[in-house]
């Protein structure tokens, strides 16, 4: 047996039960078996085995009490997977298919992730099987207050800065860092994606959609495709979701598809995003709604399989959202480049098919790192008690998002494999936490 299926085996078998964990862990290990093969330091320095187990994993109960009196528990986490390359980072996420598992995958792909963009951050991830939806500001605030009442415990600004993700927009997290300042006596950059009332950065809440098209436009470039006039295909309607759409609407290119967790909508003369923000950010409503603004549209109930046809696709929702059934659709109408906005959303097969028929591909740890490397900025804002412009921090947005995806195709012709971006983007982000704690020693 390979040294590389030996260390998949061991991982099956020390963490049963983590699907998504698997897939992830499977996915990057299998990338890198040539790689290691050629660099036996990492096998001599048993690099697998220290990078797949988490540092540490936290569980906790969060009980908190509704507008009627009743009370409620929940589950929260935060797995701190590796500080190598700087203070634990990652997003917290409040839905109810959290659990260890997606902590974990998420956790893990974040270290690479953040490697990826040059900063000083190590990668974590955190949240609650607690929903959101439909709950008044009260009940969010009463459980944030209880949720942080815990984390609080393990985070600090030098030691884990959380920051949102699905469920976790600027309402939490001012609930968030209103408690952990509560209970900590201390006002300092413990959390990103802040106001820019009391610390927040500009740019953060559109950083991973724009940097999304910004890391496309440079793939695009390098293989003299231009993304204006192009046919987008976007699913998700949340935070991601939106800001690509516009960036690549300002890009001149059409999006013509957005999607949420009850159906998708196809406006074949282009989403009017004014509409996609009055529903999903002051109403609050499902996607539905939009043919009532829009009657031209069409709304579909269900799974969206990407059945439009488009030449660019990007999946901003969820994990596992973009199946074989949809790469097999998007290979039909012929996609031309399919970039991931959101976390591990295409599957294994799906993947596989995209590269056999040579789509361009860009996954989501080069991808969708605009969020996070923002909110570094906040952090180094936070830092030195500053706020920087909103152009100045978009410009350091560009550089490190065309920064990556120079690396990456580097990376990937460097080491045999043309410009199969997934290749480069896990060997690159791979080699400079590897080499980096090589450096620190066996802790």
């Amino acid at each position: 047996m390979s040294y590389i299926k030996t260390q998949i085996e061991q991982i099956l078998n020390n963490s049963p039960y983590e699907p998504e964990f698997h897939q992830s862990v499977i996915e990057f290990l299998r990338s890198l078996e040539d790689f290691i093969e050629i660099n036996p330091i990492y096998k001599k320095e048993n690099i697998i085995q220290r990078l797949t187990e988490p540092d540490r994993q936290i569980k906790f109960k969060v009980s908190w009490q509704d507008d009627n009196g009743n009370i409620h528990v929940n589950r929260g986490y935060r797995v701190q997977f590796n500080n190598t390359l700087g203070p634990y980072k990652g997003g917290l996420r409040f839905h109810p298919t959290v659990n260890m598992s997606i902590m974990k995958f998420l956790g893990f792909e974040q270290i690479f992730k953040n490697s990826l963009t040059d900063l000083p951050i190590g990668g974590a991830k955190g949240g609650s099987d607690f929903d959101p939806k439909g709950r008044s500001d009260d009940e969010i605030m009463r459980f944030c207050q209880s949720f942080m009442a815990e984390l609080s415990r393990y985070i600090g600004a030098d030691i884990d800065v959380p920051a949102g993700d699905i469920g976790v927009g600027a309402r939490e997290i001012g609930y968030l860092f209103g408690a952990y300042k509560r209970i900590r006596n201390v006002y300092e950059g413990v959390l990103t994606g802040k106001s820019l009332l009391y610390g927040g950065s500009f740019i953060r809440k559109e950083a991973t959609g724009y940097g999304l098209i910004y890391i496309l436009g440079e793939m695009l470039r390098s293989h003299n495709i231009d993304l204006e006039n192009k046919i987008v295909a976007v699913s998700g309607a949340g935070n991601v979701a939106l800001h690509a759409a516009l960036k690549a609407q300002e890009m001149n290119a059409k999006v013509v598809t957005m999607s949420d967790s009850s159906g998708w909508i196809y406006d074949k003369d282009g989403i009017d995003l004014s509409v996609i923000k009055k529903i999903k950010e002051e109403k609050r409503l499902k996607l539905s709604e939009y043919i009532k603004y829009r009657p031209k549209s069409i709304y579909k109930e269900g799974k969206f399989t990407w059945e439009i046809p488009c030449d660019i696709a990007l999946p901003c929702a969820t994990q596992n959202e973009l199946t074989l059934e949809g790469a097999k659709n998007l290979v039909k109408n012929k996609v031309v480049a399919v970039a991931e906005g959101a976390n591990m959303p295409t599957t294994i097969d799906a993947t596989n098919l995209l590269l056999d028929q040579n789509i361009l591909f860009l996954p989501g740890k080069a991808a969708n790192a605009g969020g996070v490397a923002t909110s570094a900025l906040e952090m180094s804002q936070n830092s030195m008690r500053i706020s920087w412009e909103a152009n100045d921090v978009d410009k350091e947005l560009k550089r490190i998002m065309t920064n990556i995806f120079n690396k990456i195709s580097k990376t990937a012709k460097e080491n045999g494999f043309s410009e199969n971006y997934i290749m480069g983007a896990n060997i690159c982000g791979f080699k400079k936490v590897a080499d980096a704690m090589i450096e620190q020693g066996v802790i």
